[in-house]
């Protein structure tokens, strides 16, 4: 996985898997993957799934960049604790997983919670065939 900033502020986690290297034949099974994560953890609280390039789709002056595919997001929250009203902006979590001609692209935005991160991180990795 790539640590990077997007647009100089954001920290975000991303993956490229060529489609190959996966067992997974689209986003929905990614997904689906996530999903498993998610529910086998105590800690973690499936939300959601987004829709987001049907929503962009929708809208009257919404753009998809010509390559993708599909595009949808897992939306979750790792919250054990609040400590303070400011760990509300950080909270849920959410993993975008985007389809490419010949790749599944995945990012998350960088939690607080270390924990949180690595949990993310072995979840995305764990979808890499051996």
């Amino acid at each position: 996985m790539r640590q990077t900033l997007l647009e100089e502020k954001y920290p975000v986690y991303s993956i490229e898997l060529d489609k190959n290297e996966t067992n997974c034949k689209s986003v929905d099974e990614i997904l689906t993957h996530f999903r498993a994560m998610i529910e086998s953890n105590p800690v973690v609280k499936f939300i959601g799934i987004f829709d987001h390039y049907a929503h962009t789709r929708g809208l009257p002056d919404g753009f998809i960049a010509p390559e993708i595919r599909d595009a949808k997001n897992i939306i979750f929250c790792f919250g054990k604790e609040i400590k303070n009203p400011g760990v509300m902006a950080v909270r849920p979590r959410s993993i975008g997983v985007v389809e490419l001609e010949h790749t599944f692209a995945i990012t998350f935005l960088e939690a607080p919670n270390p924990a949180a991160n690595a949990a993310m991180e072995s979840w995305t990795k764990a979808l890499k065939r051996a």
